[in-house]
């Protein structure tokens, strides 16, 4: 995974062009789409591989977007919230894009949110999907095209449940998404929950937090620690001797391919859910799986490059259902929630509160034939899930 210092660290917006082809035909009508990424800051990790997964989208659609040629505004936020509403501010006031998407952590999204939707700007998430969104706060230009927090953390306290797990501990960064993290797991899980930890956003050493869990005396240990955070995090578990006494648990945030690179055998064995696999059967993932590699290496792609990838090409969908004319603002919101598209997750589509109505899977990280360690689709924990957001959604999208 590249390292964040290789990325800008302005938080200027920048008109950036990963091809020559991506640039716009100097009076040809085209789209503008925002994309405001973690470069710095806590989620740097996730937010360059979101980007990988942005470009082999790009690669595929040829520089446009529905067949007319695509500008992509970029900023890096820092995964700060303020810096994030003044970058996004600028894309608006400034840029005049059309869609958006691109922070990874929840803060960033409930911060720019009201930017957007007072601009009348649809937001693809590429990752987060705050409670309050899915919500008492659902906004019709607010899509949750990736999932809703709390639903990803239901079906890891389902499987945590399932598999007879009796004593757990909860542990994740005090933030939005921490929060709804430890709220999914736990309206989930029917065992008892003996701690609930919350760390610093962005802290790595957790020699304190071992002790408690040490203490504790739990079977398992569900932990919510994306990027650097969870990398730290289970090499220190491991050494620390933990591991024989408690089972880990995760969902794909923290035991995925960003996580398995940085952190090697001691992942092995980790229990993850996910609504996507590098490995689940349909078309358009094995292509999108095929070309990543090609691009990147031969590395898997991670959960934060497929998610990336997917938005892009939902945005494609959308754009070439309405002809291009995207400022034809409710015909693009209609065009949007059809999702006439192949996901990469297989059948798609939204539900009421423009949040998915999807599948949870289940994964272990494991070697596969080649020696290589990463994750391989079990099972299913979820079919069809729609989040506990939905029935407090009261406007029509």
């Amino acid at each position: 995974m590249p390292a964040p210092s290789q990325f800008p660290r302005s938080l200027a917006c920048l008109t950036f062009a990963l091809a020559a082809t991506l640039s716009t035909a100097a009076g040809a009508q085209g789209v503008k789409v925002g994309l405001a990424l973690d470069l710095s800051g806590p989620f740097a990790a996730l937010g360059a591989d979101s980007k990988t997964g942005f470009a082999v989208a790009m690669k595929q659609l040829g520089g446009k977007l529905g067949g007319v040629p695509v500008t992509y505004v970029e900023a890096d936020t820092g995964g700060n919230p303020d810096s994030a509403r003044q970058a996004v501010d600028r894309m608006v006031q400034r840029d005049k894009i059309d869609l958006f998407t691109g922070p990874i952590g929840s803060q960033v999204a409930l911060a720019v949110g009201p930017v957007l939707f007072a601009a009348k700007v649809p937001y693809l998430s590429n990752n987060t999907g705050p409670s309050a969104y899915s919500g008492a706060q659902c906004n019709a230009y607010f899509f949750g095209t990736s999932y809703q927090n709390d639903a990803y953390h239901e079906s890891a306290g389902k499987f945590a449940s399932d598999k007879g797990f009796k004593k757990t501990i909860v542990i994740a960064p005090n933030y939005p998404g921490g929060k709804d993290a430890a709220n999914g797991f736990k309206r989930a899980y029917k065992g008892t929950v003996a701690d609930e930890i919350f760390t610093k956003l962005g802290q790595i050493d957790y020699a304190p937090e071992l002790a408690q869990i040490r203490a504790a005396k739990a079977d398992s240990l569900y932990y919510f620690l994306p990027g650097a955070m969870g990398i730290a995090f289970v090499k220190q578990f491991v050494a620390a001797g933990l591991s024989k006494d408690v089972t880990l648990v995760s969902t794909a945030f923290a035991a995925d391919e960003d996580m398995i690179g940085g952190v090697g055998e001691p992942m092995l064995g980790i229990f993850n859910t996910s609504h996507w696999a590098h490995d689940l059967d349909n078309d358009a993932n094995r292509r999108f799986v095929a070309d990543y590699r090609a691009q990147n290496g031969g590395r898997n792609p991670s959960l934060y490059a497929a998610q990336a990838y997917d938005v892009l090409m939902a945005m494609d969908a959308a754009v070439r259902d309405v002809g291009g004319k995207v400022d034809d603002k409710p015909a693009m919101l209609k065009a949007i929630k059809a999702a006439k598209y192949k996901s990469i997750r297989g059948d798609f589509k939204y539900g009421a509160n423009n949040f998915p109505i999807q599948n949870y899977y289940l994964r272990v990280i494991s070697k596969d034939a080649t020696g290589r360690i990463t994750n391989k689709l079990i099972g299913t924990v979820m079919t069809n899930y729609v989040d506990t957001g939905a029935p407090l959604c009261t406007a029509k999208l």
